[in-house]
């Protein structure tokens, strides 16, 4: 069910009138946006009536809390469960099947190992581990004031990730990047970002090992997310930049180009490829990637257990597939094992949609064709997103892996405007208190929308989202919402066309 956009702007108006949220914000969620939704305005919310944060399940590994939950040992790989393998990378020259010692420039030698095993768990170091205990286990809550809201008989979770040092999900494999780099003596990283979740997070983690760490950024959007990163010790640069061949060919060719993560891909690579001393860290997309973050979704299962639930849809944004792999990939074990059946849904922005939109080929995985070729959902690598607001879902391809398990019917995908995404987002902040990022806000309004087919069909079903982060470095295009300047940026099949043509044409 789509919740009709008259409804949805009628409530952003609303909302716009109350843009400090004091007083007015109760009155917007108990009488305002319920009869805007077209929802009984017979149920009222008290100011101090215990939902959602009285009742919310924040299970933390503390003592004597009888819902305990460590923070897991293992990363889990879904390789090693996939009645399919999917297919190998491909060296960009060659097209052959790329080897261990091809990725030896870019990457050390144990994230290569763990690129390519087929082992089912992966031990997590004692010290990454230790480091982890800083923010793990994150918390499930109940959105119950949501529920209210919506006056659903569903019931929506979310795994918020935002409580880590850089605000979202990404140290949970900026962590272990960092320390096997400084475990094989690396002394310099180098990396891309796009809304500088990642960026930070590298930052951040670098700092704790020792690391030199270099970050180019797609686009000046996120000024804030720059100063994490050079608080951090970090050294940013603009991209595309006039630095690298990479950056210089595609101002020659856009000089106003926006930038996308594909042009910061090239030139990160390029600068690790030119330096011995230097390694390429990733934040998305890879095999390595997508298992660090199956600590979410190992938590999260423990978490649901303890408290008797079972997840009948699960639902998370995709730009690269990290966060999306990382939650639902124990989950997707589980179904192949016949233990739970979830409906898992992806949610991409509509202007860059490579699930719903792409076509499933090789391709390479930045702008330039530096990088491995990988069989993935793709708009083409040299297809430039339009500028949308979540600068971490702006990326050409789908992760291999996500792609793979897509392929084999294990889930689905939808893609949503970033204008029904902010006006979900805020009304997740006016009833559960937290401001997503821009990214995660693409699973808010997805579940709303299910939450509200519950309500017609009476189902009780529950709902689990990624809430990956948190949106305080964001608030930006929260004012631009606010404003009402923000805009509906369409996807342009024109463009997409032009780049699918310059698909490499790899025979099988």
């Amino acid at each position: 069910m789509v919740l009709d956009a008259s409804v949805m702007a009628s409530a952003a108006a609303a909302a716009n009138r109350h843009p400090q949220g004091s007083s007015s914000t109760t009155a917007f969620c108990s009488t305002t946006a319920k009869s805007l939704l077209g929802l009984a305005p017979s149920v009222r919310f008290g100011v101090h009536e215990k939902l959602s944060h009285g009742h919310g399940l924040r299970i933390r590994a503390t003592s004597g809390d009888s819902n305990k939950v460590e923070v897991p040992r293992q990363w889990y790989n879904l390789i090693a469960d996939l009645p399919v393998k999917p297919p190998p990378a491909l060296h960009p020259k060659t097209h052959k099947p790329l080897k261990q010692e091809d990725l030896s420039p870019l990457f050390p030698d144990e994230l290569i190992k763990q690129e390519v095993s087929e082992e089912r768990f992966i031990p997590i170091p004692e010290e990454v581990i230790d480091i982890y205990r800083l923010w793990r286990p994150t918390p499930l809550i109940r959105a119950k004031r949501l529920e209210k809201l919506l006056e659903t008989p569903a019931r929506i979770y979310y795994k918020y990730e935002g409580t880590s040092p850089a605000g979202s999900h990404k140290p949970n494999t900026a962590v272990p990047q960092a320390w096997y780099n400084a475990q094989q003596g690396v002394r310099n990283v180098v990396t891309e970002t796009g809304a500088g979740q990642w960026g930070s997070s590298l930052a951040f983690a670098c700092s704790l090992f020792g690391l030199n760490c270099e970050v180019r950024a797609s686009y000046d959007q996120k000024p804030y997310r720059k100063l994490m990163m050079q608080t951090w010790g970090a050294r940013v640069h603009p991209s595309p930049s006039t630095v690298t061949n990479a950056g210089r060919k595609i101002l020659e060719d856009d000089p106003m180009s926006p930038g996308s993560l594909g042009i910061a891909i090239s030139e990160a690579v390029e600068v690790a490829a030119a330096h011995e001393d230097t390694k390429y860290c990733l934040g998305s997309v890879l095999n390595h990637v997508l298992l660090h973050q199956t600590i979410i979704g190992e938590e999260c299962l423990e978490q649901l257990a303890a408290i008797g639930e079972t997840p009948d849809v699960i639902i998370g944004c995709t730009g690269g597939g990290s966060n999306f792999g990382g939650l639902t990939f124990p989950f997707i074990r589980e179904k192949l094992k016949g233990k739970l059946n979830p409906l898992i849904r992806a949610v991409e922005p509509a202007a860059c949609p490579s699930l719903t939109k792409g076509i499933y080929a090789y391709d390479y995985g930045d702008t330039v064709g530096m990088t491995p070729l990988m069989k993935m959902h793709t708009l083409g690598h040299d297809f430039v997103p339009d500028p949308i607001h979540a600068g971490g879902l702006r990326y050409h391809g789908m992760a291999p892996l996500v792609s793979h398990v897509y392929e084999m019917g294990f889930m689905e995908a939808i893609s949503l405007p970033q204008t029904e995404c902010f006006r979900g987002a805020l009304l997740f902040a006016r009833t559960e208190g937290l401001i997503p990022a821009p990214e995660p806000t693409h699973a808010i309004a997805a579940a709303i929308r299910e939450a509200l087919h519950c309500k017609e069909t009476g189902e009780k079903k529950v709902i689990l989202i990624a809430m990956c982060g948190h949106g305080h470095f964001d608030l930006a295009s929260y004012e631009k919402y606010l404003e009402g300047n923000m805009v509906d940026l369409d996807f342009s099949s024109e463009k997409a066309q032009a780049s699918l043509a310059a698909i490499p044409q790899i025979v099988p």
